[in-house]
Formats: structure tokens, C-alpha cells, sequence
């Protein structure tokens, strides 16, 4: 398991625990976070594999993740469970994210420099092997996968544009629920 998807030790611990119950469902952990402050919250990001998921997908989940949970009882505080989607501008946490957003724009940070760097922003131009390729101002370059230490989509209208295509090839957007667009022509503004 990546660090991507599960950064400190106790995220590793707890996707090892909660894995098998999302991954039962026909679902992915896309990222882990137990994040502390005031009162502990728990942050899944799931998907499917084929990508998409809805408020119903992600209450199956939280109801399995808390059953798991409930019997496990890795935390000893209270803790608030909240179950996701990764969302448009997704964070990208497996090799495999690099090839299905190959063509999109995204932010790569490396646990270390690397030529003087740490963060490269640029458009994804899939894999090669373990590393992943990205185009930068210089050219595309080859960042190896383990060296990665937070990588994300940045939300452009291309991107929104897929996913509104993606969502309305899976049934999720019937363009019937939605009044026709009119649209204004050029005509003299006091005529209004």
C-alpha cells in the first residue's frame, strides 16, 4: 500500500482494517485520514473501480466501515466517520490514476528535491513502468512513483467537462430533469 493513500501509521493500520469492507462492496479506498483536532474524524475517499460514486454508495460504506470498526476498536476516542467521493479535483494515490487522467492537469510533490524542486504542476502523461510521467514547462519528465508524496487533479473546465460526460453515459445525469438553455441573441439591449 502506498503512502498516498494512507500517510502515517495509524492510516496504514486503519485502511488495513477497513480494506476488506470497502473492497467487499465492489468499491476502492482512494485515501484514509484520521485527522485530529477538537474531535477526531475519520476521512474515507472511495470509488469504484470503473470510477463513480454516489451518496447511496458511500452510506453503504460508512454503514460496513462502521460495523468493521465497531468490532476492531482502533481508536480510543470518539470519532466522526465520514465517507466520500474523491471528488472532481481528485487526489491521485495509485499508479493506475496516472494512466485513467493521462491528458489532464495535476500537481505532483516528491518527498525530496529533485532538481531543485518539489513541485511540479503540468498535464499527466500516464506510466512508464514505476514512475510517473508528467509534462512540464521543460518537457515531460519521469517521476518514480514512490517518490511521490501528494498528487491531485487541478480543477479545469476540460476536466468538469469529462465528468459531466462521464456521469451522463452512467445514467447519473438525465438531461430531462433540466429545463432547455435559452440563449440570448445579439439584439439591441433597450429592446429587452
Amino acid at each position: 500500500m502506498t503512502e498516498l493513500i494512507a500517510k502515517t501509521a495509524i492510516d496504514r493500520r486503519l485502511a488495513e482494517i477497513v480494506t476488506p469492507a470497502i473492497e467487499g462492496l465492489g468499491y476502492e479506498l482512494v485515501r484514509i485520514r484520521l485527522m485530529s483536532g477538537k474531535s477526531a474524524t475519520l476521512q474515507i475517499m472511495a470509488d469504484r473501480p470503473e470510477g463513480g460514486i454516489n451518496v447511496e454508495d458511500c452510506a453503504k460504506i460508512s454503514t460496513a466501515v462502521s460495523a468493521v470498526m465497531d468490532v476492531e476498536d482502533p481508536i480510543e476516542d470518539n470519532y466522526t466517520l465520514e465517507v466520500s467521493s474523491p471528488g472532481i479535483d481528485r487526489p491521485l494515490t495509485r499508479l493506475k490514476d496516472f494512466d485513467v487522467w493521462n491528458g489532464y492537469e495535476a500537481r505532483i510533490e516528491t518527498t525530496e528535491m529533485i532538481d531543485g524542486r518539489k513541485r511540479f504542476k503540468g498535464v499527466l502523461a500516464g506510466t512508464e513502468g514505476d514512475e510517473v510521467l508528467i509534462t512540464i514547462e521543460e518537457g515531460t519528465i519521469g517521476l518514480k512513483f514512490d517518490w511521490l508524496a501528494d498528487a491531485k487533479l487541478i480543477l479545469t473546465d476540460e476536466l468538469i467537462a469529462e465528468m459531466l460526460r462521464a456521469r451522463k453515459e452512467a445514467g447519473v445525469i438525465d438531461e430531462d430533469m433540466f429545463d432547455e438553455i435559452e440563449t440570448e441573441t445579439d439584439s439591441d439591449p433597450e429592446e429587452a
